[in-house]
């Protein structure tokens, strides 16, 4: 027999509506595991869930931008000159960039702060 790293049990008993409040936390953190799940919240004391939506957003942000800056590049060493628009445009996504980095500074230093 494997000799065992966690060879200590520990055990304890609830209610049904503490269990059913331990399901309730572990869906909230997309955990499925009820020992992964109190082993974490035993050594840590909290389990963080990360919504990366805005992340994906602002990563799709930075490659259009990078595209244009390497079209607007090519173009002009192409033809020695760049269309006014296409700076405007260059400098309404590099904008909309920043939005978004400082909205997910924020949820970060949310978190942090939690």
């Amino acid at each position: 027999m494997e000799k065992r790293n966690r060879n200590i049990p520990i055990f304890f008993r609830v209610t049904p509506e503490e269990r059913e409040q331990i399901e309730e936390n572990m869906k909230c953190a997309g955990i499925v595991n009820l020992r992964v799940y109190l082993l974490k919240m035993a050594l840590s004391g909290y389990i963080i869930q990360l919504d990366l939506t805005e992340m994906r957003e602002f990563i799709t942000l930075l490659r259009s931008v990078s595209n244009n800056i390497n079209q607007l590049a090519k173009r002009a060493n192409e033809t020695r000159s760049i269309y006014e628009t296409d700076i405007l445009d260059l400098q309404e996504r590099h904008n909309d960039l920043w939005v978004q980095a400082k909205e997910v500074l924020k949820t970060l230093a949310d978190i942090q702060g939690a």
